[in-house]
């Protein structure tokens, strides 16, 4: 047991009576930790203990009440002795780091560290842990996280109006609170991927030993029942008008998009080394989201404008350009391919992803199974595959309906009727 720190002032009720009413008395212990003795209007004196975390900011946790006017149960009721001991093992149980309790925000950092060594979406991360959790949980402390207090923190989140783009610098804008079903299961979805960002957090701390129980956080669960995706993709028809709609620089972006199915970033990236005309493939480098590489082959109309898109240029260039010549940034398709919806007459507008679903959305109603569409996307298994495709594969409930079910007396109105006359 470690030796007791001495102080005069605390050791015992008669001299601690004669300390000021309101104020706080500290006892450093170890590193970070002190015990703090303050005695209330009312008289009767409380202990807490105060941590000072790797990032400077102080926090308190109450350790009972101080044996002024009744006997200590070394529980509730704390002699001097007692409190000091229960302080000690608070310090204990927290695993502190360098003999300090770690805050959210210490272990967001820990975890941003690993992170960067080994996944790729390190400025989305960086984003979602700025906005949605350290302004909330931040300084608070791992050991003082609690059930209740996280699932009202998820709640929040669940009900808080969607973020919208901002200007760098510029107060940051918010939609409308969520009124509809759709918007209030959206936000929900959101909520969750966001706790799971914190959980990530959490457990990488728990695993790191920075703190010693993860209790708390395993017994908050995600929203059930939101995740179901709304899969949007365009008809054929759709698809032909969206291109024609399209102005001249972006265009080639989006038929490359429904011509392989690949992500913006994916194709903004694309060399011309990396489309392979020989094999009538194209290659999304390892920077794709999955982390692996992966070959795209191309229909014949898909291979014919990939050679154009080509044409004069040597490996090492983009395969799309803006108009100036400039690679396409990350943001740049936005207002283009919004305008071209418009003009289009796309309602609602698609996003950039929508074409690529629309690209495995053709391909399963055509018969394509879900391993394939699964390779051809570069998703790691068939689940997110199937997620979205699997309505669209199985042809069997169709063909079942088709083929079994009676015509309740019902006959195909075979006539043709000129508009206007009976």
């Amino acid at each position: 047991m470690a030796r007791a720190a001495r102080d005069a002032r605390l050791e015992t009720r008669t001299s601690r009576l004669k300390l000021e009413t309101g104020k706080r008395y500290f006892l450093p212990i170890t590193g970070g930790l002190s015990l703090m003795y303050r005695r209330t209007v009312s008289g009767f004196g409380t202990w807490s203990a105060r941590v000072v975390g790797i990032d400077g900011r102080e926090a308190y946790r109450k350790l009972g009440n101080a044996d002024d006017f009744q006997d200590a149960d070394g529980e509730t009721v704390l002699n001097f002795s007692q409190a000091q001991q229960k302080a000690r093992d608070l310090a204990q149980e927290s695993k502190v780091i360098a003999g300090r309790p770690v805050t959210v925000e210490a272990g967001a950092a820990h975890y941003m560290d690993w992170f960067r060594e080994n996944r790729k979406s390190v400025r989305e991360t960086e984003a979602t842990i700025s906005a949605h959790i350290l302004p909330t949980l931040g300084d608070r402390l791992l050991m003082d996280l609690d059930s209740p207090t996280l699932r009202r923190w998820h709640e929040r989140l669940a009900s808080t109006p969607a973020r919208k783009r901002t200007r760098t610098l510029a107060k940051q804008a918010h939609r409308g609170k969520p009124a509809t079903v759709e918007e209030k299961r959206a936000r929900k979805s959101t909520a969750n991927r966001i706790l799971a960002v914190l959980k990530a957090i959490l457990n990488r701390a728990f695993q790191d030993g920075m703190v010693s129980d993860d209790t708390a956080w395993r017994r908050v669960k995600p929203f059930e029942n939101v995740d179901e995706p709304v899969t949007r993709f365009l008809t054929d028809a759709e698809s032909s008008r969206l291109v024609n709609a399209c102005a001249a620089d972006f265009r080639p972006l989006v038929k490359a998009a429904l011509f392989t199915g690949c992500r913006c970033g994916e194709l903004t990236r694309m060399k011309v080394a990396d489309v392979n005309l020989d094999t009538g493939m194209v290659y999304v480098s390892a920077e794709a989201k999955s982390g692996k590489g992966r070959h795209v082959p191309l229909s014949d109309d898909g291979l014919d404008f990939f050679r154009s898109a080509v044409a004069g240029k040597v490996g090492g260039e983009h395969v799309f350009t803006r108009a100036d010549g400039a690679p396409w940034g990350k943001n740049h398709h936005v207002r283009p391919l919004k305008e071209a919806c418009t003009r289009a007459k796309i309602e609602p507008a698609v996003g950039f992803h929508d074409l690529r679903h629309t690209y495995a959305s053709l391909l399963a109603q055509a018969g394509a199974d879900l391993l394939t569409i699964s390779k051809l996307l570069g998703h790691a298994d068939t689940r997110i595959t199937s997620r979205h495709y699997a309505h669209l594969c199985d042809k069997t409930l169709a063909n079942t309906v088709r083929t079994l079910l009676p015509s309740f007396g019902h006959k195909p109105d075979t006539k043709v009727r000129a508009i206007g006359k009976r």
